[in-house]
């Protein structure tokens, strides 16, 4: 490629001139293309990448420095930093989805299920209102031992005392074998 034409291409993009796209992408997505064919073998993906590169250097346009880097070279560093990001985000979202052929939601039976627990609130009516209130709080509604004492304005040492003290009596109906003892 001439300078003439690089030079051509670097004016257009500090100035933001949409002729810059045009010609970055006659002159550079062959090449480009390779570059980040060769990080992502999907084709149709390697595609979307080019795209997003374009889309990139369109954006960083006016902050490219020729004393910095050739043209090529800044236009190959953003290519494959994106192809770089799209694997990693694309390995991140295969490891995050749920393997349901290893999740036994769909086989826990009935017979796994301890029906005593599954009437949680109904034993909780049972014990005092204090510790009602304070273990109500931790887990129906989900705050904090630190945000229920701001709510409940209860100090934050007797929201754990009332806790422990409220788990140790609704362990007593839970498992009547510790209350003998």
């Amino acid at each position: 490629m001439s300078t003439a034409i690089e030079e051509q291409i670097v004016g257009f993009l500090k100035n933001g001139d949409k002729k810059a796209i045009t010609l970055l992408y006659e002159n550079y997505s062959d090449s480009l293309y390779g570059v980040i064919l060769k990080i992502i073998s999907d084709p149709d993906l390697a595609q979307d990448v080019l795209q997003e590169t374009f889309i990139k250097v369109w954006k960083k346009g006016k902050t490219y420095d020729t004393k910095k880097a050739k043209l090529f070279t800044w236009l190959y560093r953003i290519a494959y930093n994106t192809a770089i990001d799209k694997v990693r985000s694309q390995t991140n979202k295969r490891q995050k989805e749920i393997q349901i052929e290893s999740s036994n939601v769909y086989t826990l039976k009935a017979k796994d299920l301890n029906q005593d627990v599954i009437d949680i609130k109904t034993h909780l009516k049972t014990i005092d209102e204090k510790y009602q209130i304070v273990i109500n709080a931790l887990f129906f509604e989900g705050m904090t031992q630190q945000e229920a004492s701001e709510e409940l304005d209860i100090p934050l040492g007797t929201i754990k005392s009332r806790l422990k003290i409220g788990l140790r009596e609704l362990k007593k109906i839970y498992d009547p074998e510790k209350k003998k003892s």
